[in-house]
């Protein structure tokens, strides 16, 4: 395979969350991209459908709850023993559904606790079940669908930033790891999409504060220099570029999608 090129054909792409929303979004650009992919989602009938969808065969889905414990039917145990009756996993794309808004000072240690097993307890065990193939082989992608709270924490979203910012620690610490083996680790960082995830945070937004949504959505936009909430293909069209062989020297990399919302560089 050309070392600058997109092409991801014979490599297996694993999207958690990958029916809906920026999930759906990077596992569609993978699967035109040429790779074989295995979306998840808590219903495997929905799971099943999503990957039937997508450009190309041999697309699986899987079901998948992050947010169970992993030693239950739902949980990443079983699943992890699921996807070893399939190919090695070249590509993972990390992705958990946000918790409820929060403000900070509401929150307390069981709120956390329930926040961090999807957003990261979980998504560890995946990395860690992937890992040693990706190694062996001698090349791997793993990119997380993380959020801009990361670097510019959201007010509403504290048990988000917390779970995310935590996450991102944690894939930092392992790409200085494992770039030698091939295998690069880097975040994507959306601002404003338009997901039902952020219609969702919106119409929150303005049932708190007595707005309606659509001056919820103006206040937004005025607050991001594109002027507008972004596609989500314009976001995963920056999944897809990290996991391809042009970005192979790229690693423990943030990379965001947020039309100049971060007021940092």
């Amino acid at each position: 395979m050309n070392p600058l090129s997109t092409d991801l054909t014979g490599r297996h792409a694993l999207v958690l969350g990958g029916t809906s929303g920026l999930g759906f979004a990077s596992a569609s650009a993978l699967a035109a991209a040429g790779a074989t992919v295995t979306v998840t989602s808590r219903d495997a009938e929905r799971a099943a459908n999503v990957a039937a969808s997508l450009t190309g065969s041999g697309h699986r889905g899987l079901a998948l709850d992050l947010a169970a414990t992993p030693d239950t039917d739902a949980g990443t145990d079983a699943f992890i023993s699921a996807i070893t009756d399939q190919p090695a996993v070249d590509i993972l794309v990390l992705n958990g559904g946000g918790p409820p808004p929060a403000a900070a000072i509401d929150v307390d240690a069981a709120m956390t606790a329930t926040a961090l097993q999807p957003l990261l307890l979980s998504q560890i065990n995946i990395v860690r079940s992937v890992l040693p193939q990706m190694m062996t082989a001698g090349w791997g992608r793993i990119v997380a669908i993380g959020s801009s709270g990361v670097q510019q924490p959201i007010p509403t979203l504290a048990l988000s930033n917390i779970g995310r910012a935590a996450l991102a620690a944690y894939l930092k610490s392992l790409a200085a790891d494992v770039a030698h083996h091939g295998v690069t680790v880097n975040m994507v960082l959306p601002g404003r999409i338009g997901t039902d995830r952020v219609a969702a945070l919106d119409e929150a937004r303005a049932k708190a504060t007595g707005h309606t949504v659509d001056e919820i959505r103006d206040a937004s936009r005025a607050t991001i220099p594109a002027g507008r909430y972004g596609n989500p293909d314009e976001f995963a069209a920056a999944v897809a570029f990290l996991c391809s062989p042009q970005a192979s020297y790229i690693t423990g990399v943030q990379l965001r999608a947020d039309g100049g919302m971060v007021g940092s560089f």
